[in-house]
């Protein structure tokens, strides 16, 4: 097996939503500043200004990990197994650090611990409906 078949092996089983919450964390509680400060501003076609907030760029990184950790959800295996356990570890944590530390009191943790839901639900969700597809195409298989 190749180098990059290695490095993707170990990202099968690691949950990338841990990047962002490990940012926010790192964010609250070495610079104490503000999610809702803005960082830059984009003038738009419209003449209006976008102002980007860490808050957007937060959110905007685990909308794309989402993504991400719904497509691994898609293989079926020992490995999928793993990564949808860790990801409900994941949640679980992330629940208990929201209601149990102030500086994860905020609506922009809150929204990583619906992004981390999601991630859970619709990792079980995929990978039993692919399970159920794989059943299906070897009874038919069988069948002729």
């Amino acid at each position: 097996m190749s180098r990059n078949g290695h490095a993707s092996m170990y990202l099968i089983g690691f949950p990338l939503l841990l990047i962002p919450v490990a940012i926010y964390n790192m964010i609250a509680f070495l610079f104490r500043t503000g999610f809702t400060d803005v960082l830059f501003s984009v003038r738009l076609l419209s003449g209006a200004t976008f102002a980007v907030t860490m808050h957007d760029i937060i959110v905007t990184l685990a909308i794309l990990l989402l993504f991400v950790e719904i497509m691994k959800s898609t293989r079926v295996g020992i490995r999928s197994v793993v990564d949808h356990i860790l990801s409900l570890l994941l949640f679980i944590a992330m629940i208990g650090e929201f209601m149990a530390v102030q500086h994860a009191a905020t609506s922009t943790f809150f929204t990583l611990v619906m992004l981390s839901f999601v991630d859970v639900i619709s990792g079980y969700s995929v990978g039993i409906r692919s399970a159920q597809r794989d059943i299906t195409v070897e009874r038919e298989g069988s069948i002729t």
